[in-house]
């Protein structure tokens, strides 16, 4: 299912015939826990890295309690809204994707606030990233097979959330997976899943990687 605001967003790319590189953003492109973890500091809360989650691991300092669903979802909103324009990215990122713009059209699929959108933007072109962004929620493989099917193969789908890999596999099963996992705290509860084409946590990794599938 795809919301109306992401369709609309969709709706208005275009492609060159090239191959397409569809990349995440968080923790793909940006930093998110390390500066989530900071904002959360502030609010007499502390990141647990015990599983693959926030919610149930954000607790707070003074009795090590996890903070319950609606003061996590608030304070994800609430983040992406103050913060979203300040994320710094991830080493070689920028650099990795303008070579591999050279080759293929690149979107970036990002699942936050709807409303931060423009600020993402903004925070991406700041960093010399000036590819379309499509804001999405829920599961990514509805959006993910919509923009595969239109453009030219190979297609390469770059995340770091196991259950954002498995909808693109589920949806798009000839699109080709790079599972990204930049923070190994996380990054050690999530077991190898058989069907990506590549998991790393370095754009060293992936960038030959990624070049290598759209040329090929």
């Amino acid at each position: 299912m795809i919301s109306d605001i992401t369709r609309k967003q969709l709706d208005t790319l275009s492609f060159t015939g090239r191959p397409l590189v569809i990349c995440d953003v968080d923790e793909v492109i940006v930093h998110f826990t390390r500066d989530f973890e900071t904002y959360i500091t502030r609010h007499g809360l502390w990141l647990d890295f015990s599983s693959f989650a926030l919610n149930g691991n954000i607790r707070h300092t003074a009795n090590g309690k996890p903070a319950d669903e609606q003061l996590v979802a608030r304070l994800i909103t609430d983040f992406f809204d103050e913060r979203t324009r300040h994320l710094e990215p991830i080493d070689d990122a920028v650099d990795s994707l303008l070579h591999i713009a050279e080759m293929a059209d690149v979107v970036l699929l990002t699942n936050l606030p709807h409303s931060a959108g423009d600020h993402r933007r903004e925070n991406l072109a700041g960093h010399g990233l000036s590819f379309p962004v499509v804001t999405n929620s829920g599961r990514k493989g509805p959006a993910i097979n919509d923009l595969a099917s239109r453009a030219a193969a190979p297609t390469v789908f770059i995340d770091d959330s196991p259950s954002f890999i498995a909808s693109a596999f589920d949806h798009a099963p000839e699109v080709h997976l790079v599972h990204f996992l930049h923070d190994e705290r996380f990054a050690r509860h999530i077991e190898p899943l058989d069907y990506v084409s590549l998991r790393t946590g370095s754009w060293k990794d992936a960038k030959p990687h990624i070049l290598g599938l759209i040329s090929g």
